[in-house]
């Protein structure tokens, strides 16, 4: 008598019926062990369990081994490789054109920190909904490892130069120029780099989080404040933390004097288990004194470092209507030949 064969599982979906296999891109032509991978991983993952639909989101970089990231996550997304440093102009122009697509930027020290500083502390400023990335290693990678400007005063190369210029935070930098959700996580901790990139897909505003990511090739030696070594043993994070999405239920099992929860937009819970009895990430002064304490104790806090969810964001402030400009006729977004004309006759 034959047997009946099993009958295969159906493959795991998430909420909108979708597999984790829609969510990846291109396989990784960064080195074995890049930092960058793991948080191309992490985002994979995130966008996965919140349900994110890929069709829905719009990958910008710059130049750097962190601007091809994009390609090996969400393949099904909207995508677009810009100038070196001037992701962010291009990211701001995409936002605004389509306020239906999330917007998420992919960087690296050098594309932000250096040649892209100038248009990097205008976006924070302006409070855009987008999740801005920095893969940050120290280094840069394309051009043989040479110092970026994150580099900390005093690291060494495996050459054995030793870098006299002190760095730019730019974590310290965002918070001040009135990003409202920053954070600095390491690309190997898996559990907290998910948990924030999760709150931050939640988030309506500025969203910047500074990944330490070790270059394996340049970077990850003794010397190196960038290694996954040193960040195993100088890793300070502020608290511990859970995201609970909107759409699943929400219990409470904490002690309220050491958890923190915020509400994000759209109805998800941020937990913040505090690892710091004094840390508020709400406290925009407390924050940035905080950072600077533990860079004096050679420390590289982690966590959510700061985090406002009642700020206007920057469509808000530009009282945008709610179509997207970009599903509008040219009708309604050119000026026609009397409205020129009065212009120029204000011009006389």
């Amino acid at each position: 008598m034959g047997t009946t064969p099993a009958s295969t599982p159906a493959p795991k979906t998430n909420r909108i019926g979708l597999q984790v296999l829609d969510y990846r891109g291109g396989k990784t032509t960064l080195c074995a062990g890049c930092g960058h991978n793991a948080i191309s991983e992490r985002i994979i993952d995130a966008m996965y369990e919140m349900g994110v639909r890929p069709e829905r989101v719009a990958k910008l970089s710059g130049i750097g081994c962190s601007s091809k990231s994009p390609a090996y996550f969400m393949s099904r997304s909207h995508s677009f490789n810009a100038v070196h440093g001037r992701m962010p102009s291009v990211a701001t122009g995409a936002a605004l054109a389509n306020r239906n697509l999330m917007t998420l930027g992919v960087s690296g020290d050098g594309d932000t920190a250096s040649i892209g500083i100038g248009q990097f502390v205008h976006l924070m400023r302006r409070n855009l909904p987008l999740i801005y990335i920095i893969e940050d290693n120290g280094v840069y990678g394309l051009t043989k490892g040479q110092f970026s400007a994150t580099a900390d005063l005093g690291s060494k190369l495996k050459t054995g130069v030793i870098n006299d210029l002190p760095p730019i935070d730019t974590c310290a930098l965002a918070i001040s120029l009135g990003a409202t959700f920053v954070g600095r996580s390491f690309s190997g901790d898996k559990r907290q780099l998910h948990a924030m990139l999760k709150a931050a897909i939640a988030h309506k505003g500025t969203v910047m989080l500074d990944v330490v990511s070790p270059c394996v090739t340049f970077n990850d030696h003794e010397g190196s404040t960038k290694s996954y070594k040193y960040m195993k043993d100088h890793d300070e994070p502020v608290h511990e933390m859970d995201f609970i999405p909107a759409f699943q239920e929400i219990s409470v099992d904490y002690d309220p004097g050491t958890t923190m929860n915020v509400t994000m937009h759209d109805g998800s819970q941020l937990r913040l288990r505090k690892l710091e009895e004094d840390y508020d990430p709400t406290d925009k002064i407390g924050a940035i004194k905080r950072m600077m304490e533990a860079h004096d104790k050679n420390e590289v806090l982690t966590g959510v470092l700061y985090l406002d969810t009642q700020a206007p964001s920057f469509i808000d402030m530009l009282n945008l209507m709610e179509e997207p400009l970009a599903t509008l006729p040219e009708t309604a977004v050119r000026p026609g030949r009397e409205v020129l004309d009065e212009v120029m006759e204000q011009l006389r």
